[in-house]
């Protein structure tokens, strides 16, 4: 039997994907989801209360209706859908929108120039691509923006990563990196006998005080002020990298493993988690994404596999690495010094 003719229709939905992407961005932005979590509304009001024309209100809606995002009765109210209503309502403490408008917002625009970026090996970002974090935290709402969209990318792993690790061993953890310190909030509330915070660069200090406080942990959290770049790393028996040597090339991440190793005691932890490139490096859609995404928005970073980062902690010292799972795209690895 004669085997049908491919269509092009996969080609088409991938190559127009952009489009359901940036409908849910901006119903984030326009606080859709914050909104109706307070109740359905009918169109009229909805539109009102977003500040969406009546032009294209119907069809934005519906758009995110069938996109599964929201529902409508039949008296024609629209509601968030269970996930939206845990997920996108920011007065929620599960609330994971941050990382959402962080893409919205230093992301989106750069991606544009994915086709330059390919073609000269230059990021499309401005100061971050330089590496320049000092001067590109010096504008507080893009200070803010990172950070609440570091903290939406970290909540679930966090909760994950409190499961997954045998934090009973451990005593002490500094989360390099920390930006809000969403990862040690989250451990330290799984794991009363756990202290320590976060380390960073000074500008994110306040957010950093105010979060911790907010989950009143101010006794066993603090944040250790850094550029890791050049300070050494504060000492602690867990060190966590979420998602931090993938903004640079080879030659920093060893750096930073090497400083890792350095800060640890014998049998400390190093916990670096990404979304890795599967080995065979045939079907990790996320980790390729996540390194084009360093492609265009960074000097010399790059994602990369379980294997990679395993014989990279093994030159830097570490006597034992493993892999484990996270999530559906993340995974931790760990170097036992």
């Amino acid at each position: 039997m004669e085997r049908p003719a491919p269509t092009p229709d996969g080609i088409v939905r991938l190559g127009l994907a952009f489009r359901e992407s940036k409908t849910l961005l901006s119903a984030i932005e326009l606080d859709v989801f914050t909104i109706l979590a307070d109740g359905p509304l009918e169109l009229d009001a909805l539109a009102g209360r977003a500040g969406v024309h009546q032009r294209g209100a119907r069809d934005f809606f519906d758009a995110l209706v069938s996109l599964r995002m929201l529902e409508r009765d039949a008296a024609g109210r629209y509601a968030d859908t269970a996930e939206a209503a845990l997920y996108l309502d920011r007065r929620k403490p599960t609330y994971i929108g941050g990382e959402l408008e962080f893409a919205n917002e230093r992301q989106f625009g750069p991606w544009r120039q994915l086709t330059e970026a390919l073609r000269t090996g230059v990021p499309q970002s401005g100061s971050r691509g330089s590496g320049n974090y000092p001067a590109y935290y010096a504008d507080p709402t893009v200070l803010e923006n990172v950070a609440n969209g570091m903290a939406g990318g970290t909540l679930q792993i966090a909760g994950a990563l409190a499961d997954s690790f045998p934090w009973a061993a451990y005593k002490t953890l500094i989360d390099i990196g920390t930006a809000k310190g969403c990862l040690p909030v989250q451990i330290a509330l799984a794991h009363p006998h756990i202290s320590g915070g976060g380390f960073d660069l000074p500008a994110m200090k306040p957010l950093f005080d105010r979060h911790v406080r907010e989950h009143g942990l101010s006794d066993r959290l603090r944040f250790h002020s850094g550029d890791f770049f050049t300070d050494p790393l504060p000492r602690a028996d867990v060190l966590v990298m979420g998602r931090i040597l993938h903004n640079w090339d080879l030659r920093t991440k060893m750096m930073l493993l090497r400083k890792a190793f350095e800060a640890l005691p014998a049998g400390g932890a190093l916990i670096v988690y990404e979304r890795l490139i599967d080995d065979e490096r045939r079907h990790s859609t996320a980790g390729f994404m996540a390194s084009l995404n360093m492609l265009v928005l960074t000097a010399g970073g790059f994602d990369y596999t379980g294997i990679d980062c395993m014989n990279w902690m093994r030159d830097a010292g570490f006597v034992e690495t493993y892999v484990g799972a996270l999530s559906n795209e993340l995974s931790m690895i760990v170097g036992l010094r």
